[in-house]
């Protein structure tokens, strides 16, 4: 375990990660970090509360597009492994 120290929002949050969690935790930080001053940007006038909550919002938003995009890549690669198993066996029959 490392102790790390991430900044977010303009605060410092004491973290322990595995060793080779280090750079992708930096990595998540940064990330929910430019979401968070990009919401303070267009929302100046909100509360942090609600700044918060929008940025949670997006993160989850982007979240749920990725897995769905995975998803989408299962199932066009399960479409290809049948369609070439199919083939493989009308092959395979034909010559036997």
């Amino acid at each position: 375990m490392k102790s790390i120290k991430l900044n977010i929002y303009g605060k410092q949050i004491p973290l322990k990660v595995e060793d080779d969690q280090v750079e992708t935790m930096q990595q998540i930080a940064a990330y929910v970090d430019e979401k968070l001053k990009t919401y303070r940007n267009q929302l100046s006038n909100q509360p942090d509360s609600m700044v918060m909550i929008l940025a949670s919002l997006s993160i989850a938003e982007d979240l749920f597009q990725m897995r769905n995009e995975i998803h989408q890549i299962k199932m066009q690669d399960e479409d290809r492994l049948k369609t070439m198993n199919d083939l493989l066996e009308k092959t395979l029959d034909e010559l036997f």
